[in-house]
């Protein structure tokens, strides 16, 4: 699992190391990794190091630091350094003078040979857009970038750019990752373990080994009944293939049954004949979880199916018209003893708080979640999901935008619903769903089918079991 860090977290951890080891050898480990990743970089780019140019554009500060002395140790490896300095007064004055002595020379602006160009004009303590001569300098050149901890311009914290700002082809940063390296465009990301003692975070990332770890597999002595139960309430007359992609998801995400109550019965059943059909929920039978929302309109039809799932002690997902509903009355969800996940994209999410998500998306879902006693799935190309009460938060990057197509959210609650119907704690369930749709989407796109049909929701759905397989 992926852990994630405030820039104060990581300078808290610091301090001590700082402290108790001779004066600049914490940078000049910093930099020896930085060093071996753009070796590793220029390997693949171009062969070899020997004879390659290299450009550091460096700032005041230690960021700026780290590029001079990454730069000095490229230099004694055969390559030929060059620095841009934005602010020569402040530049970090031992790296300079190491920067120097091993050959590298001080330029105006980055050649046009240049193979790579290291990005040190800001660290993590940074704010705002690239100003406007860093900005000029990286305009002029096309040469791919390593950023240094975090691309110039974009927010530690949030990952958002409000003007001028670094494209990195890989960023290297030291000792843990900012939420920045999930939620920004950083390109590729390497870690270099520098030896800080970081606390416990709140914040993380699920990896392939964690979701295959969590999946439900049935044991020797389960049945379908404890493998769990997946209750679905969607569709409608006008939108029956919500219906269809909800409860399809729930089948191939391995839910030991499936039962669904709806208008579109009948269309469900004669796709997926698995599923047990009922014509309301009241005679649906008995469930573990329940999915509430995809295409059930926003009249009294859908008001009377979430009140029901709510008023149940079981798990319960609130999706798509449900959502816009629910914000009617949000009262519905406050005093569940139940879990309560809300799947909303942005528009939904407004309608939810009163407010869009805005550039701190991790915030604002953290705070619905606080606010509403429910866990909160914030749907976007960087998927964040929110425990209430400082529980856990989980940013899942899709890599891709597969996903953001008609009906893909509906086969994403039909996964979650699987998932908390056999007992996962929902902010985990929300998140291992997130990967595996993402993951699933990731696959339906790279495979044409017969007809070269186009990335659908359906082909997705599809896709599901090869990626939970993929794991």
């Amino acid at each position: 699992m992926r852990h994630y860090y405030t820039a104060e977290q990581i300078r808290a951890a610091e301090a001590p190391l700082l402290a108790a080891l001779p004066d600049g050898v914490l940078m000049r480990r910093a930099a020896y990794g930085l060093a071996n990743a753009i070796v590793a970089e220029l390997r693949i780019r171009t062969g070899g190091v020997a004879g390659r140019q290299v450009c550091a554009v460096v700032g005041s500060g230690d960021n700026g630091g780290d590029a001079l002395w990454a730069a000095t140790f490229l230099r004694r490896r055969g390559a030929a350094a060059s620095a841009v300095l934005l602010n020569p007064a402040r530049a970090h004055a031992k790296a300079l003078a190491a920067f120097r002595k091993a050959g590298g020379r001080i330029i105006e602006n980055i050649p046009a040979a240049t193979d790579l160009v290291i990005d040190g004009v800001v660290g993590i303590g940074a704010t705002g857009p690239l100003r406007p001569d860093a900005a000029a300098v990286f305009g002029a050149s096309t040469a791919p970038v390593v950023a240094v901890d975090i691309p110039s311009g974009v927010d530690v914290h949030t990952g958002a750019v409000d003007g001028p700002h670094v494209r990195a082809a890989l960023t290297v940063t030291f000792g843990g990752r900012k939420p920045v390296h999930a939620l920004g465009d950083c390109g590729r990301v390497e870690l270099v373990d520098i030896g800080l003692e970081l606390p416990a975070s709140t914040l993380h990332g699920l990896e392939a080994a964690d979701v295959a770890r969590y999946w439900p597999v049935p044991g020797p002595h389960d049945d379908k009944y404890t493998q769990g139960v997946t209750g679905v309430l969607a569709g409608s007359a006008t939108y029956p293939g919500a219906a269809l992609l909800s409860t399809g998801a729930a089948v191939a995400a391995t839910s030991g049954m499936v039962r669904y109550a709806g208008a579109a019965h009948a269309e469900v059943v004669s796709h997926w004949p698995e599923v047990v059909v009922a014509a309301d929920a009241s005679s649906a039978g008995r469930v573990q979880a329940w999915v509430v929302g995809p295409g059930l309109g926003v009249d009294t039809d859908c008001e009377e199916a979430l009140r029901f799932a709510l008023a149940t002690d079981l798990p319960v997902i609130v999706d798509a018209d449900a959502l816009t509903v629910l914000a009617r009355d949000l009262d519905l969800v406050g005093d569940r003893p139940a879990p309560t996940v809300l799947t909303p994209h942005a528009g939904e999410f407004a309608r939810l708080s009163g407010d869009p998500p805005g550039p701190d998306r991790v915030g604002a879902t953290r705070a619905l979640a606080d606010r509403l006693g429910a866990t909160v799935l914030l749907k976007g190309n960087v998927t964040v999901v929110a425990e209430p009460g400082g529980g856990p938060t989980y940013l899942s990057p899709a890599g891709q935008s597969w996903a953001a197509t008609a009906g893909s959210g509906d086969v994403l609650s039909g996964i979650v619903g699987t998932l908390l119907a056999a007992g996962i704690e929902p902010g985990r369930a929300a998140a291992m769903a997130a990967f595996v749709h993402s993951r699933a989407a990731g696959l339906a796109a790279a495979d044409p089918g017969p007809r070269s049909v186009p990335t659908s929701a359906l082909r997705i759905l599809s896709h599901i079991r090869s990626a939970i397989a993929s794991l």
